[in-house]
C-alpha cells in the first residue's frame, strides 16, 4: 500500500464537509491537501479524482501480462546509479537477470519515457530495442530457449518524476532538513518504479535477490533496503553505498533514502529467542528523540509475532528510515515521516484516544501483508491494504483487549464511502477505492465473528501470512479458496458482496406480536450477489447475542421475549445495516 494515502485519509470525522463534497475519494484529497497547508475547490478536487472509464494501449502494457513478460522469470536485479544532487538526475544501470519460461526472440521491460536509455547490452553485444510509451521492448540476438538463463543490462540517464505531494503522487522527494542539509527520498506504489530505474515493472514477478548501489555527493549517506554491505569514499567527491536484499522485493518497495543520517541499532528478541537486528536512520538532530519514540518497535513486533508469525525479513533485518514524507511500507527498510508524533501527524487515528503512532503499526504491518504476501495485479491491492489495516485492529487487541479493538474497528465505519468496489479492474494497472482499507478491516472483522471460533479464525489468518502464502504473489481466487477450505465454509458470496459491490448488505426483517411474547421474525439479506447467506446475531434481551442463519430468501421464526424493543441485531460485530419495517 501504502501509507494514508490519498485513498485512505479516512480516519477524520467526514461528516462536515459532505455537502461540500458528495464523493468520498474528494473528501479524502480535501483533507489530505488540508494536512498539506493546501486548499483546493472542489471544482480542482473533482478533475483530479475523476475514476478512470476507459483505459488505454499504455494502460494495458503497464498493467498486463503480455508474451513478453510471461516469456521470463526476474531473479535478481543490481541497481547501480549516481544521483546528481543538484541537477536532480540519475545516471546508471540495471542489470537484469533472468530464467526464460517459453522461447522468445523479444521482451518487455519499463522504464518512464522521460527516462533516456544510453544502450542495452547482453553480454559484449548491444541490443536493439524499441520504445512504447513506457514499455520498452527488447530484441534478443537469438532465441532464448525455453528453460534457460540470461542477463541484460539497462544503462540509462535521466530527471525523474518529482513527486508533488509524496508519498500519494509517485516520485522523488528533494528538500532539505532542519539545518539544510539536502534530504532526499522515493515513493512510488501504484504509478510505478519504473519511473525511476528500468525493470519488469509487474507486482506478479519480484526478484529473488536484489543488490542496490548508489554514489552520492560525499557527506550524504544513502540509506536503502536490505542490509548495508559497505560503503567508500571516492576520489571525485563522492560516496558510494551498496546494500543487499536477500528476500524477495516488490519493485514499488526499492526506496533511496539519501540525508544527514545517523544510525543507532537494537535488538529484537523473537518467542523461539532468536535475534532480529532493529536499525534506525534518523536525522542526526532527532537522535534523543527517536531512541525514545521507536521503543513502541518491540512491543508491535511481539503482537505481530504472536497473530502473524515471525517477522518475514529476518535476515535483512528492521529498518525505519526518517523520510521527508509521511510514509510507505518500504520492505526492510520502512519510511517513516511522522515527526515522532502519536496517531496520524499528531491526530488520534485511532478516533477512540488511544495514543500509537500510526505510521509505526501501519506500516511495518505492511512487512506482512503486501512485502511478504503480495498481490499479483494492483487490482487486488486491497490484499495489501485491508489485511494490512485489519492488522491495525490486531495490535490494538493485543494490547488493549478485544472490547477496546472492537470499538477502535466500529470507529471507522463513518469513514468508508461505499461508492466504488474495492476490486480494481484487471490488466490496466488500476487499483480498486480507498475503501479497501477501512472497509477491508471491517469485512475481516465480519468474517472473524461470522465464523464464531477464535482459535480456528486466528489459526486461518495466521496461516495465510506466515505458511500458506508467505513470499508469494497471490490474488483474489487464491483468498476467497484459502478461507473457505480453512473455515469450512463457503463464504465466496461474502467476499464478492464486500469486495466486488459497493453496498454492503442489508438485514431486513420485521416483528409481529402473535401473542403475549410471541413473536413472529421475518427477515432475509437484502444483497447484490444472488444466493447471498450469513449468519446475522439477534438477541431477545440482555447481552447474549445467538447466530441466526439467514439467506437472501424471506424466512419466518417465531422468538420468546417480553416485549418488542427486546430485540437487537449487533451491527458491532458485522459492518452490516439493519432496515425493520419490511
Amino acid at each position: 500500500m501504502l501509507v494514508i494515502t490519498i485513498k485512505s485519509v479516512k480516519y477524520l470525522n467526514l461528516e462536515p464537509a459532505r455537502k461540500y463534497y458528495t464523493n468520498t475519494m474528494q473528501l479524502k484529497l480535501f483533507f489530505t491537501l488540508v494536512f498539506s497547508g493546501f486548499l483546493i475547490g472542489s471544482l480542482s478536487a473533482q478533475s483530479l479524482l475523476t475514476q478512470k472509464k476507459e483505459f488505454t494501449r499504455a494502460d494495458s502494457l503497464r498493467g498486463s501480462l503480455r508474451p513478453e513478460r510471461t516469456c521470463y522469470d526476474v531473479n535478481y536485479y543490481e541497481l547501480n546509479i549516481k544521483i546528481d544532487t543538484g541537477a536532480r538526475t540519475i545516471t546508471g544501470s540495471n542489470t537484469i537477470s533472468f530464467i526464460t519460461m517459453q522461447d522468445f526472440r523479444e521482451m518487455q521491460i519499463d522504464l518512464f519515457e522521460n527516462m533516456n536509455i544510453i544502450n542495452i547490452t547482453m553480454g559484449n553485444k548491444e541490443l536493439r530495442y524499441r520504445r512504447e510509451f513506457n514499455a520498452v521492448f527488447v530484441e534478443m540476438p537469438e532465441t532464448m530457449e525455453e528453460g534457460t538463463g540470461g542477463e541484460i543490462t539497462v544503462n540509462y540517464h535521466g530527471k525523474p518524476t518529482e513527486a508533488k505531494r509524496a508519498p500519494w503522487d509517485g516520485g522523488f522527494t528533494w528538500t532539505y532538513d532542519e539545518r539544510g542539509n539536502l534530504w532526499v527520498g522515493v515513493s512510488c506504489e501504484g504509478i510505478g518504479a519504473s519511473l525511476w530505474w528500468p525493470n519488469k515493472d509487474y507486482l506478479g514477478d519480484e526478484p529473488d535477490s536484489m543488490r542496490i548501489i548508489c554514489t552520492v555527493p560525499w557527506g550524504l549517506k544513502c540509506i536503502a533496503n536490505g542490509n548495508e554491505e559497505g560503503q567508500q569514499r571516492n576520489p571525485d567527491g563522492t560516496s558510494t553505498f551498496k546494500w543487499f536484499v536477500s528476500y524477495p522485493i516488490n519493485n514499488y518497495n526499492v526506496t533511496l533514502n539519501i540525508g544527514d543520517y545517523v544510525h543507532f541499532h537494537d535488538e529484537y528478541t523473537s518467542a523461539d529467542e532468536d535475534i532480529l537486528s532493529l536499525d534506525y536512520y534518523v536525522l542526526s538532530y532527532n537522535l534523543a528523540k527517536a531512541k525514545k519514540h521507536f521503543t513502541q518497535v518491540k512491543p508491535m513486533l511481539a503482537c505481530y509475532e504472536k497473530y502473524l508469525g515471525k517477522y518475514p525479513f529476518w535476515n535483512d533485518g528492521y529498518a525505519l528510515v526518517e523520510t521527508p514524507y509521511l510514509g510507505m511500507e518500504h520492505q526492510g527498510a520502512i519510511a517513516y515521516g511522522n515527526k515522532y508524533k502519536t496517531g496520524y501527524a499528531g491526530i488520534d487515528f485511532s478516533r477512540i484516544g488511544l495514543d500509537f503512532d500510526y505510521i509505526i503499526i501501519h506500516e511495518t504491518g505492511h512487512e506482512w501483508w503486501g512485502n511478504s504476501v503480495s498481490c499479483y495485479d494492483i487490482a487486488d491491492m486491497w490484499i495489501h491494504e485491508g489485511f494490512c489495516t485489519y492488522s491495525e485492529a490486531i495490535y490494538v487487541e493485543c494490547m488493549h483487549g478485544y472490547e477496546t479493538a472492537m470499538r477502535y474497528v466500529n470507529a471507522k465505519k463513518a469513514t468508508v464511502g461505499n461508492k466504488k468496489p474495492i476490486v480494481g479492474v484487471y490488466g490496466v494497472n488500476e487499483e480498486g477505492d480507498g475503501d479497501m482499507y477501512n472497509k477491508g478491516m471491517l469485512f475481516l472483522n465480519t468474517l472473524r465473528h461470522v465464523v464464531n471460533d477464535d482459535q480456528l479464525w486466528w489459526n486461518t489468518i495466521k496461516g495465510m501470512s506466515d505458511t500458506m502464502f508467505k513470499m508469494q504473489n497471490i490474488g483474489y481466487n487464491d483468498v476467497v479458496n484459502y478461507f473457505n477450505f480453512k473455515t469450512n465454509r463457503d463464504l465466496s458470496a461474502a467476499f464478492e458482496q464486500y469486495l466486488k459491490h459497493t453496498s454492503i448488505p442489508v438485514f431486513e426483517y420485521s416483528l409481529r406480536k402473535v401473542k403475549a411474547k410471541t413473536f413472529e421474525l421475518k427477515y432475509r439479506w437484502n444483497a447484490d450477489v444472488k444466493g447471498f447467506a450469513l449468519p446475522v446475531f439477534i438477541s431477545t434481551g440482555g447481552n447474549a447475542f445467538n447466530q441466526l442463519a439467514t439467506t437472501d430468501e424471506w424466512q419466518t421464526t417465531t422468538l420468546q421475549m417480553d416485549k418488542e424493543s427486546n430485540f437487537k441485531v449487533n451491527d458491532e460485530w458485522m459492518y452490516i445495516y439493519t432496515r425493520k419495517g419490511m
